[in-house]
């Protein structure tokens, strides 16, 4: 085949592969209104209710390394098709669970369209990142990524008309609802389930037809072997990758938790928590989707580890502003960090591929493993949030993007030959 052939060949698999980004976005953005919806059914505390994300951080903890041993021997593609499979199963799951009259069988059944989502992770990153020349590996999943943050704003707003439609529930913080209602309102779950499930059947279908084209399309496919599990902790720079990761997530998570009480209060914009969810989703959120699109552009032109340095730095500096600060200018501050968070996902992700010397999967494992521990940062913020203030919680997230800023300086060295080397016994494996 010749190279213009192989080169559209690989173009059309990637547009396929980004289908997966934005269903992927959608699907887990419908937790946010789940919340609001299980916590009204089944009368939950804040704790109860927000175990439907905690779910999601146990998949990656537990699943994450079998998900990337199982995809080196059966191949990403294969594991991507089983993936959609096992992340319909979960929603249909969720369907037959709304009929008990507990909390606890959605739970379960959340958490196999968490263990689903872990897997499609592991596959989908790298798969997107290989499906092309190696320089432009960046762009690539930094583009996927994109379309992932717009399935996120999408998926927001559909599980609120589906799910939240119910007027009892702009009534009060924690309505008291009759069985009549709770029937309503559980039947808009299931819909909304039904939906999502109907959605990734289609997407399970499109992906069978295209199998043998995408095995082709994907360069290493034919050297597919079984990997140790624990293979990627051999490598320091996949230690390194995965520590920036889970440091990242951990403070975009942190901050977009704390936002609305942050922008509440009267020393910063004094806003309505109605007003301040607002911004939360049209500026924090959408500002990274709104970075990703722009990221992409740069990254055909920057560096990569200069852009997510630049990132890193600027998201700091941000940080150092609300520590500083307050009125309009902590407010704003805080928000436009949303921008800078875009592009620091996919960019670690694809600089550790390249770096970590060991098979791909196995290091998509460790990176996707790492997102469980970013869930630590939250207790963090909030244990400082209430001895300090809401302000002082953002040093937390400054350490975090100091850390993503020295990553990128020490691996734009190791690319210019001035390599700041990671010593071997840093791997807890000999």
């Amino acid at each position: 085949m010749s190279a213009v052939g192989s080169d559209k060949r690989r173009s059309f698999a990637f547009a396929a592969v980004t289908t997966l980004f934005f269903v992927w976005g959608f699907i887990t953005s419908n937790n946010d209104p789940l919340i609001v919806a299980l916590r009204a059914a089944f009368h939950l505390g804040y704790t109860e209710a927000l175990l439907t994300q905690i779910v999601f951080f146990v998949a990656y903890g537990f699943l994450s390394l079998p998900a990337a041993w199982l995809t080196s021997r059966v191949g990403p593609v294969d594991m991507v098709l089983g993936s959609l499979a096992l992340m319909a199963c979960g929603c249909l799951l969720v369907v037959a669970s709304t009929s008990a009259s507990d909390f606890r069988p959605i739970l379960a059944a959340l958490f196999v369209l968490a263990a689903g989502f872990t897997a499609l992770q592991v596959a989908a990153n790298p798969l997107a990142a290989e499906l092309g020349a190696p320089k432009r590996s960046h762009f690539r999943l930094n583009f996927a990524q994109a379309f992932n943050s717009l399935g996120v704003v999408i998926g927001v707003h559909f599980g609120s008309l589906v799910m939240l439609a119910d007027p009892s529930l702009r009534t009060a913080s924690h309505p008291v609802m009759d069985l009549g209602h709770r029937t309503h309102l559980l039947h808009a779950v299931e819909r909304a389930f039904l939906i999502m499930a109907a959605l990734l059947g289609c997407l399970l279908f499109f992906f069978a037809l295209l199998r043998q084209f995408l095995i082709n399309a994907v360069p290493n496919h034919s050297s597919v072997a079984s990997v140790g599990m624990f293979e990627a902790l051999r490598s320091p720079w996949a230690i390194f990758g995965a520590t920036a990761i889970g440091l990242y997530v951990g403070a975009e998570v942190s901050i977009g938790s704390i936002m609305i009480n942050f922008l509440n209060q009267q020393s910063v914009l004094g806003l309505s928590f109605d007003d301040a969810g607002a911004l939360l989703a049209h500026f924090y959120w959408g500002g990274a989707l709104c970075g990703r699109l722009v990221g992409t552009v740069l990254l055909t032109r920057v560096r990569a580890t200069h852009l997510l340095a630049g990132c890193g730095i600027t998201a700091g500096l941000l940080c150092v502003t609300v520590l500083s600060s307050h009125g309009n200018v902590a407010g704003y501050a805080a928000l436009a960090i949303g921008f800078f968070n875009s592009i620091m996902f996919p960019t670690i992700f694809t600089i550790t591929l390249e770096r970590s010397g060991v098979s791909q999967s196995s290091t998509s494992g460790l990176l996707c493993l790492a997102i469980f521990g970013g869930a630590v940062l939250p207790l963090a913020v909030g244990t400082i949030a209430d001895s300090f203030g809401l302000s002082a919680a953002f040093a937390i997230p400054l350490i975090a993007y100091l850390f993503i800023a020295f990553f990128s300086v020490a691996a734009r060295d190791k690319a210019d030959g001035s390599a700041v080397e990671l010593p071997a016994s840093a791997s807890p494996i000999p």
